[in-house]
């Protein structure tokens, strides 16, 4: 994209007045409000129908927006997510319409769906991101993306009911356990999160080998010695103590965050390529321990998963494209979204993104976004 010049060029056009480009302003904003609400008499009909009516629809890149787009298709390809979006309440004028960020992804959801394009651009859903600071040309970490996008959409949905479907759907409860190990004293917090953060390392710097043994070491007590040590309000000293997990509930969809980059003692950011095996159904019954999860049994019945995306990067730390594999949960299909181009894939290509060290360009998965079997 080229860049404009610091000189200022004089417009050949008279200048207007002050009342008169108010009248004019006030001219657009009527035929703008006339046609954005045409736009939300159709939405009814459109949203009312499965979410891949016309085939699976790409999102052309606008530069370096690869990982925008493929966290759009997550979101859009989410028919709980939604479910919930084209039940907003519209903006009432022209001008908030176009920095309502919800609104804006429901305008590309009906663009996507009613055409008969193969692919479209996400320009005006592009302007408004500008408009809350967020800088779409330049690289971005999808997992940092995700959390903005959705705050984003949940900050300016004005009807609490859809707040709390939106929070149900998305967030994970967990509880944080400190136990000081002179006198035993405990405290408890519970902490509310949007992605699940494992480590693909263990404690000892060795790579981890499956999803379930990243689990395993999120959930797994640390003992805090050393440089670590805590202040303990009961010894009124610095002493050690052992910090655990506890899960304490598991939305709808489940995003589970593989901290693949990292620091290195040069203080710069390095990515972990290696293999790590992540299944296509996941039950959470079978991989914690009764110590390390802090939920009713009917709750706990509840957390049986099966996989519905995979956010991939291939690249270095610094550089890189993102995209996304995701499966169509009214077809029940694979699908390869990479900005533009959407082609049906199978399971067996799903799991080339499990990673490889010697791949420098491989699709290694960095999100992974899973769905419950049996919703309560």
């Amino acid at each position: 994209m080229g860049q404009r010049s610091g000189r200022q060029e004089r417009s050949k056009k008279p200048e207007m007045s002050l009342s008169e480009n108010l009248t004019a302003e006030e001219e657009d904003n009527k035929e703008e409000n006339k046609e954005l609400k045409t736009k939300d008499q159709r939405l009814p009909l459109v949203f009312g129908v499965a979410d891949l009516k016309n085939g699976a629809v790409g999102l052309y890149n606008m530069g370096q927006t690869c990982c925008l787009n493929s966290l759009l298709q997550v979101f859009l390809m989410n028919i709980h997510f939604t479910g919930i979006l084209r039940r907003i309440t519209v903006p009432p004028n022209a001008s908030l319409k176009r920095r309502n960020v919800p609104y804006q992804m429901l305008l590309l959801l009906e663009k996507m769906q009613s055409g008969k394009q193969k692919a479209v651009f996400p320009t005006d859903l592009a302007r408004c991101l500008s408009v809350h600071r967020m800088d779409l040309f330049m690289q971005h970490d999808a997992a940092q993306l995700y959390l903005t996008l959705w705050n984003l959409v949940k900050m300016q949905i004005k009807d609490q009911d859809l707040v709390t479907k939106l929070s149900d759907l998305y967030t994970i409860c967990v509880q944080e356990h400190l136990a000081c190990q002179i006198c035993s004293s405990e405290t408890k917090r519970n902490s509310n999160m949007l992605t699940l953060p494992l480590p693909v390392l263990d404690s000892n710097s060795h790579k981890l080998k499956t999803l379930e043994d990243c689990l395993q070491c999120f959930f797994h007590p640390e003992e805090l010695t050393g440089h670590n040590m805590c202040f303990c309000e009961y010894c009124e000293k610095k002493t050690p103590f052992l910090q655990s997990m506890k899960l304490v509930h598991l939305p709808q969809t489940l995003t589970i965050h593989l901290k693949r980059f990292c620091f290195e003692r040069s203080a710069s950011v390095h990515k972990l390529s290696h293999c790590l095996p992540f299944p296509e159904e996941l039950d959470f019954n079978a991989v914690l321990t009764e110590q390390q999860s802090q939920a009713h049994d009917s709750e706990k019945a509840a957390w049986q998963y099966e996989l519905f995306a995979v956010v991939t990067h291939s690249g270095s730390a610094n550089f890189g494209h993102y995209c996304a594999y995701i499966r169509s949960l009214t077809e029940c299909k694979w699908y390869c979204f990479n900005d533009s181009t959407v082609d049906q894939v199978s399971w067996d290509d799903v799991k080339c993104t499990y990673g490889h060290s010697d791949l420098y360009w491989g699709q290694t998965a960095y999100l992974l976004i899973y769905m419950k079997k049996h919703p309560q």
